[in-house]
């Protein structure tokens, strides 16, 4: 027995963590995002099984999921660098208003109910998908980028979301970026590039607002993140989002999106049931 599971059952969860490092690092190249839409649940499942009490649960899986995916998305965010996708003048317009909602997020995290992060994630990923999958060239605010305050406030927006999900940000810059016309490889590349300063940001942030509650945490925590998690999770997934962003300047346009729109489709379900 250790922490009060058996020996066995948690190698076959650290198995699952490991297996889902190599899922994750993969998505992470491939569609521009961290790959917190499968750490989350498989986290869940491991802090369920070490009685990690439900009130900090979910908070503690979406701070582990933004220290996981770090080093994961600085890896893509390169990768993606020396092929010349990257719109880095979008990165720069993003990134300081993308920290100050990480920051909202995270100050939410120390109070909201779980159920309010699945039901989020849920919906968001929804739109997006649906916006890949059945949208239209139509379906767009315009060909160029606007001005800096509004691209500030979908930096916030951004930034707010991927606290509350566990995410990168890739899949609401996604969004934004294609509705105004950018090609598929520059929406990834350039996603990667954002989920730098907010992954940073929500690490840090997530440790600070579970430092109150830092009793309900299993060993190795510090606040909302598990150093654990991190540890087994986070070197597998780094390793592999190199292999995914070369699958993705490979991928025509159309199928690319389509591989996105069904992954966000299927994090959704998994989201919706776990409610």
């Amino acid at each position: 027995m250790t922490f009060g599971v058996p020996i066995n059952e948690l190698l076959w969860l650290a198995a699952a963590i490991l297996a889902g490092g190599v899922v994750t690092g993969i998505m992470a190249g491939l569609f521009g995002i961290g790959g917190g839409g499968i750490i989350v649940p498989v986290l869940y499942e491991v802090f369920r099984a070490l009685e990690v009490p439900e009130q900090v649960r979910m908070q503690l899986c979406i701070g582990t999921s933004l220290a996981i995916i770090l080093p994961t998305t600085i890896r893509s965010y390169r990768a993606h660098l020396a092929k010349g996708a990257v719109l880095q003048g979008v990165v720069r317009a993003w990134a300081l208003p993308a920290v100050f909602g990480v920051a909202a997020g995270a100050a939410l995290a120390a109070f909201a109910p779980a159920s309010a992060f699945k039901i989020f994630f849920a919906v968001v990923a929804t739109i997006i998908a649906t916006k890949l999958l059945v949208g239209r060239a139509s379906w767009k605010l315009g060909d160029e980028l606007p001005g800096r305050a509004l691209m500030s406030v979908y930096g916030v927006l951004v930034g707010l979301t991927s606290s509350l999900m566990g995410v990168s940000g890739g899949s609401i810059s996604a969004m934004f970026l294609s509705l105004y016309n950018k090609p598929i490889h520059n929406i990834v590349a350039t996603s990667a590039g954002i989920g730098v300063p907010i992954t940073i940001a929500g690490t840090i942030g997530y440790m600070l607002a579970g430092w109150p509650q830092q009793a309900l945490m299993p060993p190795l925590s510090i606040g909302f993140v598990s150093l654990l998690g991190v540890a087994l999770m986070a070197p597998v997934s780094s390793f592999t989002a190199g292999y995914g962003a070369r699958l993705a300047h490979r991928m025509p346009r159309r199928r690319l999106e389509i591989a996105f729109g069904i992954f966000l489709l299927l994090v959704s379900a998994r989201f919706v049931i776990s409610i």
